[in-house]
């Protein structure tokens, strides 16, 4: 039996990069498919590619009535969810005397506000089944510091995963946080830092990084009842970089 087999999964920041291999692993082992994204034209391509068991939904995860949409959505194509995977995000690199607070609170708006949202607003659904998996992608700059901006919002992930998983935890909904280093994506790959992300590569126990699929199949883990009793818990995939 594979291992998410009539899970029912919504999966953002979909269409392109670690999001899009999670989808195509998921949806390989059982789990019917609600992939959202901004990017309307990658995210239908792949939904289309992948069957009658991936939906896909242009969605901004910063818009409260659009995450409301998704959840009503997801149950009216394939019933009540049990996997919800926080992954959309950005990574600028900000500099804290010269980034305006426009620039920071886009950031916070993407990668922490959405979280908080997607957690509010699939915990009703999960509830119908007494089931349910959330799935936070963080980061390593969510255990040790980086850019401002994105560090501290990958600090918040991790704080809200704790505190969602203690009060989620007698509905039988556990909240993990998956914290990647160096992911050969191609939002790394066009980074304006990527000239600083090589050297830090070289810094890395093995030496090497990560394939987006090594973090998928950690995802997957999360997802499934192989991981039963992990709740308000962080794992780490970064190649020793934090050991």
């Amino acid at each position: 039996m594979n291992k998410l087999e009539n899970k029912i999964a919504i999966i953002t920041g979909g269409a392109a990069g670690m999001g899009e291999t999670h989808v195509r692993l998921f949806i390989k082992e059982g789990a019917k498919v609600v992939l959202t994204d901004v990017n309307a034209e990658k995210g239908q391509e792949l939904a289309d590619e992948l069957g009658e068991n991936a939906h896909f939904i242009q969605h901004d995860v910063t818009d409260e009535a659009g995450w409301k949409e998704v959840v009503s959505q997801t149950e009216e194509r394939f019933g009540p969810v049990n996997i919800l995977v926080n992954n959309a995000g950005i990574s600028p690199v900000l500099s804290l005397e010269s980034s305006s607070l426009e620039d920071y609170m886009n950031v916070v708006k993407i990668n922490q506000v959405s979280v908080f949202l997607g957690m509010k607003y699939v915990v009703p659904s999960m509830k119908k089944v007494d089931d349910g998996s959330i799935i936070n992608i963080s980061s390593i700059n969510g255990l040790i510091g980086g850019a401002v901006g994105y560090t501290d919002t990958k600090f918040a992930v991790r704080g809200m995963t704790k505190a969602a998983a203690k009060e989620l935890a007698h509905y039988n909904i556990r909240v993990n946080s998956v914290h990647p280093g160096v992911i050969n994506t191609p939002m790394v790959q066009q980074s304006a830092a990527f000239e600083q992300i090589q050297a830090m590569v070289e810094a890395i126990p093995l030496k090497r990084m990560s394939e987006p699929n090594e973090i998928s199949q950690l995802v997957m883990f999360l997802a499934s009842d192989d991981s039963s009793y992990s709740t308000g818990a962080e794992f780490i995939a970064d190649g020793g970089i934090t050991a």
